[in-house]
């Protein structure tokens, strides 16, 4: 078998591209890759990243359903990340650092559209 790098792009619904760019745009910090709609008034499909970490948005209802659950190995950092958004002061989210059981620590972000991202910091190294 040869060796291939595999990749996982997850997949969010969203309602509202002005609230997602609010969102990850202009709070978490994404930047726009790409946007595809089939013709004019049809739903948006598009990729947004950040570092290593991408993701995929669709205004298209049958693609996923909201309220999924990321879960975002974060290199490193994450202390001045949550500063960073933290100094922000994004209106409909705060979120909090919090130290994981697991040895990691934590922050969760809910976007508009009920869909979680949970950064995570391995304290281990």
């Amino acid at each position: 078998m040869e060796n291939k790098q595999h990749i996982v792009i997850p997949l969010l619904r969203i309602f509202d591209i002005l609230k997602a760019k609010e969102f990850y745009i202009d709070w978490l910090g994404f930047t726009i890759d790409r946007e595809h709609r089939y013709e004019e008034n049809f739903p948006l499909y598009t990729q947004v990243s950040k570092d290593n970490i991408r993701l995929h948005l669709a205004e298209h209802h049958g693609d996923c359903c909201p309220g999924a659950k990321v879960y975002i190995e974060f290199a490193g950092g994450l202390t001045a990340y949550h500063s960073l958004l933290a100094a922000k002061d994004y209106k409909c989210m705060k979120p909090g650092l919090q130290n994981a059981p697991w040895n990691a620590l934590t922050m969760e972000v809910i976007d508009p559209f009920g869909n979680k991202l949970v950064f995570a910091e391995d304290l281990k190294n």
